[in-house]
């Protein structure tokens, strides 16, 4: 891999990791649709992915550092017990919502990993998202509402969660072991469908992203521990994870802008984007093979 490419990696990462049109997905089609030398599945491209998602969990910690200092803070009695316990809540959900995806990860990352370095069904798997997205919205602008008092109360709370939506959520998640359906994505659906507004969906979806993220990339350090890595990959890990994490933490700034700004079909242009790329891909591919 060229350091040029790295870039070019580095930057679709940071982008696409928060962007609900997975950047997993694009990471195995962009180098197949450019004729890029190298093999996504192949275990010396693992150093560099854990160099972008440890960039990507930086800038999501940066962004949200008002967010865990509040909760850290209020589980340590600082603001009173009132606040106590609903950081001791809004950590409980997030623990409630990583459950899934460490179970069904766990139990199904050898049979679906075959995919990851397959740029067809990735491309179908693309369109899948899309698709998804543009079902959410349609069931949720239908939803019976429940909704009346959140739409009187735009800014709900996460501690306002249950432990089922928080299980519902995390569920979601686990649609993103597939390459092609979007981590982001599932789990902001699976927010607008317990009835949370786009905004409070998608704060809630990116600080579940932390310890997901982490605990992948935890694992995948340890699955090398006993890799030699040259000082050139970790050049060029380095410098990619300082791009990717830059990329991430503009991209999660415009984002949030633009879901507190856009609560009606606000995921439509990401999914359209998705059943565009997945088709034009997949015509493309198989056109070469």
């Amino acid at each position: 891999m060229t350091l040029l490419q790295a870039l070019v990696i580095a930057i679709l990462q940071g982008a696409t990791e928060l962007f609900p049109v997975s950047s997993l997905g694009h990471a195995v089609l962009l180098p197949a649709l450019l004729h890029w030398p190298f093999n996504e599945s192949d275990e010396t491209f693992l150093p560099f992915l854990v160099m972008l998602h440890l960039g990507t969990s930086v800038a999501l910690f940066v962004f949200f550092w008002r967010d865990w200092a509040a909760i850290f803070s209020g589980l340590f009695g600082r603001h009173g017990n009132r606040y106590r316990l609903e950081s001791l809540r809004i950590l409980f959900l997030l623990v409630i919502a990583t459950i899934p995806a460490i179970i069904v990860g766990g139990l199904f990352e050898h049979l679906l990993r075959h995919l990851f370095g397959s740029p067809l069904p990735v491309a179908g798997l693309l369109v899948v998202n899309g698709l998804m997205l543009l079902t959410v919205e349609r069931l949720r602008s239908h939803l019976p509402t429940k909704a009346a008092s959140i739409n009187e109360a735009a800014d709900r709370p996460i501690a306002s969660l249950s432990a089922q939506d928080a299980l519902v959520i995390g569920s979601f998640q686990c649609l993103a072991l597939f390459p092609g359906i979007s981590r982001s994505g599932a789990t902001i659906a699976g927010g607008l469908l317990r009835g949370l507004h786009h905004d409070v969906a998608a704060r809630f979806s990116f600080l579940m992203a932390e310890p997901v993220i982490l605990a992948a990339t935890a694992h995948q350090l340890f699955k090398m521990r006993h890799m030699t890595v040259t000082s050139e990959q970790i050049h060029i890990g380095l410098i990619a994870a300082v791009v990717s994490g830059i990329t991430a933490l503009i991209c999660t700034a415009v984002l949030m802008r633009y879901f507190r700004n856009h609560d009606n079909w606000a995921l439509a242009p990401f999914a359209i984007y998705c059943i565009l790329m997945g088709i034009g891909s997949f015509a493309v591919l198989h056109g070469v093979h």
